[in-house]
């Protein structure tokens, strides 16, 4: 995401411009000052503190490691960076960055959430059922994404809504809940979710609803 992905500077769809324009495709490589560690049925198979950080366009950032930081485990040459490899994150159970799990792909260090307060208007509803209508929401930032809504449940007929099975984890917001709409003895699945655990840098948001574009009717002033 943000550098290479969506509408980052690096992406498909940038929001701005380069001036002069630079190559396309380019590859963005950096070191990550972080200790690195890929676990796998219990042992350590990557453990490095001299790992690279690469963007590729339209991909998330991979790591690159030293080869002899790499042990046991698949591995291909990082042509952009000679002599280190990549691994695939599905080659381990665990991935840590210090002493922090990390899910899905490497943290990006130009990925930022911003959560603000707005008055900003949110009008959500389903099967022509209002749920919200309200211009006190928080508006969510985050880097190389159109800005979302968020209200506080109070402000939803939740007694419309129902929890879904369904969830879904952001490695810069958390894990996220969904939930369905029941409209004249029709389920919706998925109109909203909430992060109820969200990672510090997003705690403005906990609990609060966010509605989904194409599961419900949507009016966005953001």
């Amino acid at each position: 995401m943000s550098l290479t992905t969506g509408r980052g500077p690096l992406g498909a769809d940038p929001a701005g411009r380069f001036t002069p324009a630079i190559p396309s495709p380019v590859v963005y490589v950096e070191p990550f000052p972080r200790r690195v560690r890929a676990i796998l049925g219990g042992r350590t198979m990557v453990d490095s503190e001299r790992t690279l950080l690469v963007h590729r366009p339209g991909c998330p950032p991979e790591f690159a490691f030293p080869v002899d930081a790499v042990d046991g485990v698949e591995a291909e040459a990082v042509p952009e960076a000679p002599g280190h490899v990549h691994v695939p994150w599905s080659a381990a159970d665990e991935w840590y960055e210090e002493e922090e799990r990390v899910f899905g792909h490497p943290r990006n260090p130009y990925h930022r959430v911003d959560c603000v307060r707005t008055r900003r208007r949110l009008r959500a509803e389903v099967r022509g059922a209002l749920l919200v209508d309200t211009e006190d929401t928080v508006g969510v930032y985050e880097t190389s994404r159109a800005p979302r809504l968020y209200v506080t449940r109070a402000q939803v007929r939740t007694e419309l809504l129902v929890p879904s099975t369904t969830t879904t984890y952001c490695p810069y917001k958390g894990t996220a809940s969904y939930w369905s709409a029941a409209v004249d003895g029709v389920v919706v699945e998925d109109v909203a979710w909430s992060y109820d655990d969200p990672v510090p840098e997003c705690l403005p948001i906990t609990a609060m609803l966010c509605f989904s574009l194409e599961h419900a009717d949507v009016v966005e002033d953001a």
